[in-house]
């Protein structure tokens, strides 16, 4: 894959912290453009900061409508008009016993990890479209696919982008553009880090095969092999990042 991303744009949501920032960090190490979606103004600046010119910040928050439709387009056009890799991966962590949950957390829940995965697509397809090629690579959970109790929010969210992908899959693939997701396990980053405790983090890293929890580069290795040409062939995929805890 070397010099393969020289020249090529790549467009991260939830880029200022976490996952995001470390794929953020390993698509511009590799020599992309990076429009980098936050609505966290101050760690854009950090980011950009630490970067220099090939990180362009934008400070967007995916969750409005109106706000994606006007800011991603207009930063895609500033950036040279293309976009080639999409990745969604703002999101929010929700806990609250099921019958607790407000309409209020439902609903900020779901709007920012997976109705901003639509519109966030709605901006970057018809670019990808226009070029006949494209990577769009959404981050789900294995909440997804086994769920925790006290966060039914968090895992029907995270299950709707898994849906929203294969359907993505499905629609843009005739033009060129694979459509996928990655399912990530226990990530030690500050989203959700007043949940955890010792002995928590300790019974997570039993449950892996490999005895070890997952760091944010493992996820952002799986996210660039997804971008790369080397998976050319996939496409609709909800690729888990687990070690081993989900395998299926």
């Amino acid at each position: 894959m070397t010099g393969e991303l020289d020249g090529r744009v790549v467009l991260v949501t939830g880029a200022a912290r976490g996952i995001g920032e470390a794929i953020a960090r390993r698509f511009h190490r590799e020599g992309a453009t990076i429009i980098a979606i936050d609505r966290d103004e101050r760690g854009l600046e950090v980011l950009a900061d630490a970067l220099g010119s090939r990180l362009r910040p934008v400070a967007v928050d995916v969750s409005d409508h109106d706000a994606v439709q006007e800011g991603i387009p207009r930063a895609i056009a500033d950036a040279g008009g293309a976009v080639d890799v999409c990745v969604n991966n703002a999101g929010v962590f929700g806990k609250a016993p099921l019958l607790d949950i407000t309409p209020a957390e439902w609903d900020h829940v779901l709007a920012t990890n997976a109705r901003s995965v639509l519109f966030v697509i709605q901006a970057v397809a018809p670019v990808m479209i226009r070029a006949g090629r494209g990577r769009i690579i959404n981050m789900a959970s294995m909440a997804a696919k086994v769920g925790t109790p006290g966060e039914a929010h968090y895992a029907a969210s995270k299950a709707a982008v898994v849906a929203l992908t294969r359907v993505a899959a499905m629609e843009l693939g005739p033009s060129g553009i694979n459509v996928n997701c990655v399912c990530p396990g226990y990530v030690l980053t500050e989203m959700g880090a007043d949940t955890r405790t010792p002995e928590q983090v300790a019974a997570w890293t039993a449950g892996s095969p490999l005895g070890r929890l997952q760091s944010v580069a493992d996820v952002a290795g799986v996210v660039r092999w997804l971008a790369s040409d080397e998976a050319s062939p996939c496409t609709g995929q909800s690729i888990n990042v687990t070690g081993g805890m989900v395998m299926h």
